[in-house]
């Protein structure tokens, strides 16, 4: 189900400070696609000021309520775009070094195979934005999802760094979006993999 646009959405939208134009620093940028409400982006940008990072989010009315987030905090290394991420390549073309997609929604029916964010035609699209070995940290709770985009990654060249059925059963340096809390709170395991290709 889709937000409701916040009363307040226009106003915090055209008052943004995070526009994505550019960083001032030679730092690895790191991209998350699908940020939400910009926990999980946010929060790493905080831990990690070493590395610049962009939250990306398709519709205005989520991104609204991660700006807000953000201006409690006011990092300069977090920027935003709202934007679909098939449009990214005009942007961010040869500068990401690692992308994060986060609870992606699995478009469960297999006609709409296309639109998963781990199809063959995004894995394309993400190709023309890294700016060296591409690298995808990816989590979900659907377990279709996950077994599709695990061959998706291996038939596009990828090789699997750490995959883990029961991500919070192991040792691995983790940050929860919103999606992650509920669903680890209702006992659902959360499903891991990073891949990286030459």
């Amino acid at each position: 189900m889709r937000m409701r646009n916040p009363k307040d959405k226009d106003l915090v939208i055209n008052n943004c400070d995070y526009y994505y134009n550019g960083f001032d620093n030679t730092n690895p940028i790191h991209l998350e696609i699908g940020m939400g409400k910009g926990k999980f982006i946010l929060e790493m940008a905080l831990k990690y000021p070493e590395y610049n990072f962009i939250g990306v989010e398709k519709y205005s009315s989520v991104a609204s309520v991660a700006i807000k987030r953000i201006n409690e905090y006011k990092p300069k290394n977090l920027k935003i775009l709202i934007t679909d991420a098939i449009n990214l390549p005009e942007i961010l073309e040869n500068k990401i070094d690692t992308i994060y997609l986060n609870f992606s929604d699995p478009w469960p029916k297999e006609r709409h195979a296309k639109r998963r964010l781990t199809s063959q035609k995004y894995l394309e699209t993400y190709d023309i934005l890294f700016k060296n070995n591409a690298h995808i940290i990816m989590k979900t709770d659907n377990d279709n999802l996950f077994l599709y985009s695990i061959d998706s990654f291996i038939n596009h060249g990828y090789k699997i760094v750490k995959i883990s059925y029961d991500l919070h059963s192991e040792e691995i340096d983790n940050i929860e979006t919103e999606y992650e809390e509920k669903f680890s709170k209702n006992g659902i395991k959360i499903k891991y993999i990073d891949v990286k290709k030459d």
